[in-house]
């Protein structure tokens, strides 16, 4: 059975609800039958690396409220981290546009590492206030799951792992996917937001049920807290 997932690796949902997916996994009963396959997404391919903007400033910028309003707004979200079992560190999160940790995820899927690669951007975005559009970064990032640094370095330049960063995007606006995460179950059920760990649970169970049979439209089963594409999140 097959799950795709469509993440930005600067989206806090997505860290959340990876977490939580995973969690799920490791209580089902068929888990060493299930295939995780990681799909890049962009929430606002347009932003520019701003390192000397922080990121309430940002979503300041972008929402249009009060700075004061942003940074309670993340109370909840903090909170929803710690459940997780994430440390989210706002304060030093850096303004970083995602597109070049996209392509470090599009690398990993080729050699089986998607998964990993994709801890380790959340970890250093949201814990460790990395900026994730430098390619140095990057490169220690891609070392600690054993790729040499120049691998990394041309892999940040490659036309075809563009692409690939392009064709996950195209197929997410095919789907009619607004926000991230989310999870598409076996082609058949599609699961939006950071969802509770019983939620994710229940559709592992349906899907591996209905795993024979044969309906290509996709159902949504949940929507829940996720970043959208207009900016809220």
């Amino acid at each position: 059975m097959k799950v795709d997932i469509w993440s930005d690796t600067r989206c806090p949902f997505c860290f959340i609800g990876k977490r939580n997916f995973e969690k799920a996994l490791q209580t089902f009963s068929q888990n060493d039958k299930v295939e995780v396959n990681w799909h890049s997404f962009q929430l606002d391919p347009n932003m520019k690396t701003d390192l000397a903007k922080n990121h309430y400033e940002y979503l300041s910028e972008v929402k249009g409220f009060p700075m004061a309003q942003i940074m309670q707004m993340h109370e909840n979200l903090i909170q929803s981290g710690k459940n997780a079992g994430i440390d989210f560190n706002f304060d030093d999160v850096k303004v970083s546009n995602s597109f070049k940790s996209q392509m470090l995820v599009q690398i990993a899927k080729e050699k089986g590492k998607a998964n990993e690669m994709e801890e380790l951007l959340f970890e250093a975005y949201f814990k460790s206030g990395k900026d994730i559009d430098d390619v140095e970064v990057l490169s220690e990032i891609g070392e600690k799951l054993g790729f040499p640094k120049e691998e990394i370095q041309d892999a940040v330049q490659s036309p075809e792992l563009a692409k690939l960063v392009k064709n996950d995007i195209f197929a997410a606006n095919s789907l009619g996917i607004k926000g991230v995460p989310f999870f598409v179950f076996n082609e058949k059920y599609g699961v939006s937001g950071a969802q509770p760990i019983d939620l994710f649970s229940e559709v592992l169970e349906k899907s591996w049920s209905e795993f024979s049979e044969n309906d290509s439209k996709l159902k949504i089963i949940e929507e829940g807290d996720s970043c959208k594409i207009d900016g809220n999140c």
